[in-house]
């Protein structure tokens, strides 16, 4: 995808983080903004900087778990603004512990958001746009995941979070694939961020009810939670200058998206330790302080 004036965005998780950086790029750009959120006043926040860059905002509270939300929220798109061309299935949330100790309600709340909402933005929009393409003989799409490098690493203590990514790794290829294979004028992207100052470490502050916690978090999900808001906090690549990358990529073509490539060399190791059949390798080998700490909170 090349052009971005006047094409209309849609962006999940759109009122904070990336979703929220994605956006002021796309109005910076000249596109139509399609916002989604579950959290209303900051959505609502948003939509006002967005309006006052001059942007044609669409704001609207979606739950992207739920399919028929996000299909509304496909429906008042188009009402809007008659065409979908890039695609942010970005909304997402965090959780850890020891992989046992995660309940069924942790397990309900982080694939419904983390996969599923990208599964129903996939099934969705892509045929939307694919019948956006048939209507412009000009149409160009693209459709960006948000995952994480924990969608190519597996650190402990981090397995719930770990198995929605790696799904969206593994999801955002085959769509590649099918895409090239129906020659479709659309794009796709899987961007694997690192620890970027966002608020996911704060995601339960929007757990719904329906998926509640109902027993005191374990030691083991207490010292994950301690251990992630440390590293995002501390992160030094911007979630703009992740937004930036991103949209340089959308127009290049590029699938694989990285805010810190440095962490690459771990995944080569993960990678190798597979092709030769050696057991996995410790992802905390270069910082095994990072390790004890985990270890002395449990």
């Amino acid at each position: 995808m090349k052009n971005f004036a006047g094409k209309v965005a849609v962006i999940t998780g759109g009122a904070g983080g990336l979703g929220r950086e994605f956006a002021h790029v796309a109005a910076g750009l000249g596109m139509k903004i399609v916002l989604a959120d579950v959290q209303q006043d900051a959505l609502d926040r948003a939509r006002s900087e967005l309006e006052g860059q001059g942007a044609q905002v669409l704001a609207m509270r979606c739950d992207v778990r739920k399919g028929e939300q996000v299909q509304a929220l496909a429906d008042a798109a188009m009402e809007r603004f008659g065409a979908v061309h890039l695609v942010f299935n970005n909304a997402g949330v965090g959780a850890g512990g020891l992989v046992w100790e995660n309940s069924e309600a942790d397990w309900e709340w982080v694939l419904g958001v983390n996969l599923w909402g990208v599964i129903h933005g996939v099934r969705i929009f892509t045929r939307l746009m694919l019948e956006c393409a048939k209507r412009d003989a000009q149409f160009e799409g693209h459709i960006v995941n948000t995952a994480s490098m924990a969608g190519l690493l597996n650190a402990p203590a981090m397995g719930v979070y770990n198995v929605s990514k790696h799904a969206v790794v593994s999801l955002s290829e085959s769509l590649y694939h099918d895409l090239q294979l129906v020659d479709a004028p659309i794009g796709a992207s899987v961007l694997c961020p690192y620890f970027v100052p966002t608020g996911i470490s704060q995601s339960h502050r929007n757990r719904p009810d329906d998926v509640r916690m109902e027993a005191a978090p374990t030691a083991s999900q207490l010292a994950a939670q301690a251990l992630t808001v440390k590293a995002v906090e501390s992160g030094k690549v911007t979630a703009a200058q992740v937004a930036q990358m991103t949209f340089d990529a959308v127009r290049d073509g590029q699938f694989y998206i990285y805010s810190h490539p440095g962490a690459l060399g771990n995944v080569a190791e993960r990678m190798d330790a597979i092709v030769h059949q050696r057991n996995p390798g410790d992802p905390y080998a270069a910082t095994p302080h990072v390790r004890e700490m985990l270890r002395s909170k449990l």
